[in-house]
């Protein structure tokens, strides 16, 4: 077969206008990026308001393993087998990170016939976005160090600058730095970082702001740093919000795209789900919604880390409540969650599935615990033996009363997936399920902590140092008790240790930090060893990434 590139490279793709007509948008309210991307006018989407929102589905997956789990390769067949059976379906999808396309993944747009495309294009640069966030983050940190330096009128304690530096790389060599040497023209020495470009606040604000004045809000509320007396300092006493808006003003209209199959896809905002919120953007969720009958969209990495966020956050603050939630397994991961070493995988191993299992079962229980419908959907792959196929099965029939349907969209497209989108459709067409949260705003910080980690990793307790518990006590008294929680964790296991594959239980999460996104609007708990600013694996992807001689770049996949 194919690689994912060459399978891009040899579709033919139908002018953008094409496909902005199926879902009733008109040209003249595309801003294109070439023939083949456009942006849709923000005016344009306000005066969708009054139109009813369809059916909206989420994808999310078991625990990610080396193995691999397909989930935005399920996301997008799933749509092309809804759009083949007759419905007006859309897409809504983050953009790849420059981080993973160079570091591991290589990519992130689908593969094999479930690509969303142009697939160079999506995962290189693409319309601008995740460089305007970056300019407009650290446009912020010129400003908080320009004013430091110009006599620091608001008496920012440089011992308390929280706003750090942001790029879209894996660089762990920018983790922690020491800024502005060179003496009195430099300004004042201090601690400083990066965190990747994802895991900026303005990425955050970014995807759950609602409108352009929204967003300009959201981004002055932002707090840089705090006063010798432990006052915050926000965006807004730096006068920084307006600029900021400018740099974001035309990356907030959502990007239109379309799958291999003409199936269109909103493709905006990129937030990580280990270290962020791990959704797209509320703006293109909510403009799928009013243009389409069913929105097919995905959260992060596992149900544990991008799913729980999408309720407790981005459900939340958007209002929104999902018809079903797709769960996407392999037999390959669940044979790595059963013990297999990631070499071992091409024997069939009935046994290490079963004992894998248990890690689909936690999160079929933590989906249910949301009162949302749940359908197991078995992303195939080359050498799946029926036995491990029908053990799967097997545990969702008569074990948990749901479905496990085989879907082979990566060597079929939406043809291979079209099982799933008939239970999907049937399962949409009923009375949307009242969504229950997991916590209420008036519980303590602590509490929504404590929550998230007993109910969906299957901990005992939290725990935390005493100055991370005065900061949750200052912020409490500060009046942001009210906020939802993000926590950021290894995607590789419901514990803070990666190596603990399956379904740990009665582990204690320790809350190494906590920092406040006042602008996002939730409290971020940092846990175990996780960072948010990643480094490149020893051989990086970005090694086999390289441009041909006919000037087609090669290596992504």
């Amino acid at each position: 077969m194919q690689s994912d590139i060459d399978i891009a490279r040899s579709a033919r793709l139908e002018p953008i206008a094409a496909i902005a007509d199926r879902i009733g948008v008109p040209e003249d309210a595309l801003h294109l990026y070439g023939r083949h991307i456009a942006k849709v006018d923000l005016g344009h989407l306000a005066r969708l308001g009054d139109r009813p929102d369809g059916k909206l589905v989420l994808v999310t997956a078991i625990s990610p393993t080396p193995a691999g789990e397909g989930k935005t390769t399920t996301t997008v067949g799933l749509g092309d087998a809804l759009s083949r059976l007759g419905h007006k379906t859309a897409i809504a999808l983050r953009e790849p990170s420059l981080g993973p396309c160079f570091g591991m993944k290589g990519g992130a747009a689908g593969g094999g016939y479930a690509q969303v495309v142009p697939m160079t294009e999506i995962n290189l640069h693409f319309t601008g976005d995740f460089h305007a966030i970056t300019a407009a983050h650290n446009l912020l940190a010129a400003m908080v160090d320009n004013h430091i330096y110009w006599g620091n009128e608001l008496g920012f304690d440089l011992r308390r600058v929280v706003w750090r530096r942001a790029v879209d790389m894996n660089d762990r060599a920018l983790r922690s730095i020491v800024s502005s040497l060179g003496g009195v023209p430099n300004g004042f020495p201090r601690d400083d970082g990066f965190d990747i470009t994802v895991a900026s606040e303005v990425m955050a604000a970014f995807c759950l702001a609602e409108t352009l004045p929204d967003l300009e809000r959201r981004l002055g509320a932002m707090i840089v740093g705090h006063r010798r007396d432990r006052s915050a300092i926000h965006a807004r006493d730096l006068k920084a919000q307006g600029a900021m808006t400018a740099l974001l003003r035309d990356a907030l209209a959502p990007n239109l795209v379309q799958t291999l199959e003409g199936t269109p896809a909103f493709v905006h905002g990129g937030p990580f789900a280990n270290i962020a919120h791990g959704c797209n953007s509320t703006i293109a969720t909510r403009a799928a919604l009013k243009l389409a009958d069913i929105v097919v969209t995905e959260a992060g990495f596992g149900a544990d880390l991008g799913a729980e966020k999408f309720f407790n956050i981005k459900c939340r603050k958007a209002g929104l409540a999902p018809s079903v939630a797709v769960l996407v397994a392999t037999v390959r991961a669940l044979k790595m969650h059963g013990g297999v070493a990631r070499d071992a995988l091409g024997s069939a191993n009935v046994e290490a599935v079963a004992r894998g299992l248990e890690n689909l079962r936690r999160h079929v229980a933590n989906l249910r615990q949301f009162g949302v419908p749940v359908v197991v959907a078995i992303n195939a792959f080359d050498g799946d033996a029926p036995a491990e196929i029908e053990a799967i099965r097997r545990c969702c029939r008569d074990e948990l009363g749901i479905e496990a349907i085989l879907c082979r969209h990566w060597a079929q497209g939406g043809a291979g997936a079209e099982e799933l989108a008939r239970r999907v459709a049937a399962l949409a067409e009923k009375p949307a399920p009242a969504l229950r949260l997991l916590y209420g705003d008036a519980a303590s910080l602590w509490e929504k902590m404590r929550v998230v980690a007993t109910r969906i990793y299957g901990a005992s307790d939290i725990a935390a140092e005493p100055p991370v518990l005065q900061r949750l006590a200052d912020y409490e008294k500060a009046g942001y008790g009210g906020l939802p929680v993000c926590i950021a964790k290894t995607q590789y296991s419901f514990s803070t240790d990666p190596e603990a594959r399956g379904a740990p239980s009665g582990h204690v999460v320790h809350i190494r930090d906590v920092s406040l996104s006042a602008g996002a609007g939730f409290l971020v708990a940092v846990c175990g060893e996780i960072t948010r600013m990643p480094g490149l694996p020893r051989a990086p992807a970005a090694e086999r990434i390289f441009v041909d001689a006919d000037g087609h770049i090669e290596g992504l996949f």
